[in-house]
């Protein structure tokens, strides 16, 4: 530590003459004015002009990068700045993609709503059951609305449902895929009537056809009308297997829903009340 301080006075030391003599040299040749340089003078001139120059060259350097540090820190303030603006243009963006979705949606709900038979209610799902007994989905329409036990759900796909429970505010729909749940159908193109019931899937079984009727594959399935339960003509799936066992009477015949249950936001309730299930 001594021997540290002591070269460090050393250097100081030295560092003081060397700037005393410096400006001796500059004021002795500031002295000359106009006047004949002689050897003194021309000797310290070679004397202090090294000196000058390495000051020169330190100083500009110490210029030049302090203003390359204060360009950076404005290149990253408007980096910043544009990251800012570039994330709020993306979160409007996101809104404003989602603002015309959901009018598409309320558009096409709109013209369903138009074709089905009055009145008619709008719900939007906020909930689905995890339950492993029953597939259901919570919507925000109760009672209150008018909403009861048995009442038909559909969207603009096809069918989705009926309610199964209501409080003032919230109701239960039971949807078709749940194997408690029964719909009147008819086949559009051979007109071939049966049940459609749930298998706890994302698909039916169309129950009660003969073996002796015609079935084809990739044929519509629709509400009947029959029973009263759904009105006649609403998309209920489209026949996607088709088997005939030799033990029994009616054909093994499974139908893709025409709804896709797990994309569900808005529905429609048919305000009429009915039998929630058929046997």
């Amino acid at each position: 530590m001594r021997k540290r301080e002591k070269r460090s006075k050393q250097l100081r030391f030295f560092l003081l003459f060397g700037c005393l003599l410096t400006a001796i040299l500059i004021l002795f040749i500031s002295m000359a004015g106009r006047k004949e340089f002689t050897t003194p003078h021309k000797f310290g001139l070679e004397v202090i002009g090294p000196f000058q120059t390495a000051i020169s060259h330190a100083s500009n350097y110490v210029s030049g990068f302090w203003d390359k540090y204060l360009a950076l820190i404005n290149v990253r303030r408007e980096n910043e700045q544009l990251r800012q603006e570039l994330l709020k243009y993306k979160i409007a963006n996101i809104e404003y993609r989602e603002a015309v979705a959901t009018n598409i949606r309320l558009q096409k709900l709109l013209e369903l709503k138009e074709s089905l038979p009055p009145p008619t209610l709008t719900a939007e799902i906020i909930g689905k059951d995890p339950s492993l007994w029953f597939r259901t989905l919570t919507i925000n329409r109760g009672s209150s609305d008018g909403v009861q036990k048995g009442m038909p759900v559909v969207t603009v796909e096809g069918v989705v449902g009926q309610v199964l429970t209501s409080s003032p505010n919230y109701s239960k729909v039971l949807l078709a895929t749940d194997p408690n749940s029964a719909i009147d159908v008819i086949t559009q193109k051979t007109r071939v009537q049966g049940i459609v019931k749930g298998l706890g899937r994302e698909a039916f079984a169309l129950h009660y056809v003969l073996k002796s009727a015609v079935v084809e594959k990739d044929d519509y399935v629709l509400t009947s009308g029959l029973g009263g339960v759904f009105p006649k003509g609403l998309m209920v799936g489209t026949v996607s297997g088709i088997k005939k066992s030799r033990r029994g009477m009616f054909q093994d015949i499974e139908i893709e829903p025409a709804v896709d249950f797990s994309q569900l936001e808005y529905l429609i309730i048919i305000m009429k009340k009915y039998s929630l299930t058929e046997d």
